[in-house]
C-alpha cells in the first residue's frame, strides 16, 4: 500500500491537481460570503467545500504513510498540516470565529508553487536585516515623538497630545497620506517653522530608511535565487555524472561482448 502511495503521490499530475482543487476552494470560500450565492448554491457550496476538505486530509494521510518522519522534517508540510488541522476544528460555539480562517487553506498554493516556496524563503532569510531596519526606524520615531509632542500637543492636542497620538500622526506623515494639507500646513499656520522637524522626518523615513527595507528584500531574493541555481546546477552535475557512469558501464559491455567474439 506504501508504494502504491508513494506512486501516486510522485505522479506528475498529482501536484497540479491539487493545485486546481485549492484555487477551487478558494473560490467556493469566496461565494460563500455571497447571500445570493448560498441562496442559489449554498448545499453544493458547501458539500464541495467539504469535499475538497475530505481531499486534503486524505492527501496528508498519504504523505504521512509514505514518509512520516520526512513530513515532519519539511516545514511546508508542516504549514500544510496546520491549515488543513485549522479547517477541521469545531465551527460552533466558542470556536465559531475560526471558521472564517478556512481561507487559510488558500496558502497552501505557497507550499505548491516552487516560485512562491523561493519568495517567502527569501522574505525569511531577509528578517534578521529587516529587524535592524525596523529598530532603526523605530528610534527615530522615538525621538521625533518626543520632540514634536512637547513642540505641538497645546496647539494640536489631538494630534501630537501624546506620544503615542504622535506616533500615529507621523506615521501618516512618513505614508504621504495627506501629510502636507492634512497635518504640515495647519501646524505650519500656528507654528511657521515646522517644517523643520518635518521635511528632515520625511527625508529620514519616507526616502532612505524604507528604501532600505527595499535593499534587504533584493539581496535577500538574489541570495535565494543564485542558491536555487546552484542546487539546480549540483542537480544537473549529479545526474550528469550518473548517466556517464551508464554510459562508461555500457561501453565496457559492449567491448567484453566484441572481445568474446
Amino acid at each position: 500500500m506504501r508504494q502504491m502511495l508513494a506512486r501516486l503521490i510522485s505522479h506528475r499530475l498529482f501536484e497540479p491537481v491539487i493545485m486546481v482543487l485549492i484555487v477551487i476552494n478558494a473560490i467556493t470560500l469566496a461565494l460563500e460570503t455571497s447571500p445570493s450565492a448560498m441562496a442559489a448554491a449554498g448545499p453544493l457550496l458547501i458539500a464541495l467545500d467539504r469535499a475538497i476538505l475530505a481531499i486534503f486530509v486524505l492527501e496528508l494521510a498519504a504523505r504521512l504513510i509514505v514518509d512520516f518522519r520526512g513530513f515532519w522534517r519539511d516545514p511546508w508540510r508542516i504549514f500544510d498540516f496546520a491549515v488543513v488541522a485549522i479547517a477541521l476544528l469545531p465551527a460552533t460555539g466558542p470556536l465559531s470565529v475560526l471558521r472564517a480562517f478556512r481561507i487559510l487553506r488558500v496558502l497552501r498554493l505557497v507550499s505548491t508553487v516552487p516560485a512562491m516556496r523561493r519568495v517567502v524563503a527569501g522574505l525569511l532569510s531577509a528578517l534578521p536585516g529587516m529587524g535592524s531596519i525596523v529598530a532603526l526606524l523605530g528610534l527615530i520615531f522615538f525621538v521625533f515623538s518626543v520632540i514634536s509632542t512637547k513642540l505641538f500637543a497645546s496647539a494640536f492636542p489631538d494630534w501630537f497630545g501624546t506620544i503615542g497620538a504622535s506616533s500615529y500622526t507621523l506615521f501618516q506623515v512618513m505614508t504621504l497620506e495627506s501629510w502636507s494639507m492634512g497635518i504640515v500646513r495647519p501646524v505650519m499656520e500656528v507654528y511657521p517653522w515646522a517644517w523643520v522637524l518635518f521635511v528632515p522626518f520625511i527625508i529620514l523615513t519616507a526616502f532612505a530608511v524604507l528604501n532600505l527595507f527595499i535593499g534587504v528584500i533584493v539581496d535577500a531574493m538574489q541570495s535565494e535565487h543564485a542558491d536555487a541555481a546552484h542546487d539546480e546546477r549540483e542537480a544537473m552535475k549529479t545526474e550528469s555524472a550518473e548517466i556517464l557512469s551508464e554510459v562508461r558501464a555500457l561501453r565496457a559491455e559492449l567491448a567484453a561482448l566484441k572481445a568474446e567474439r
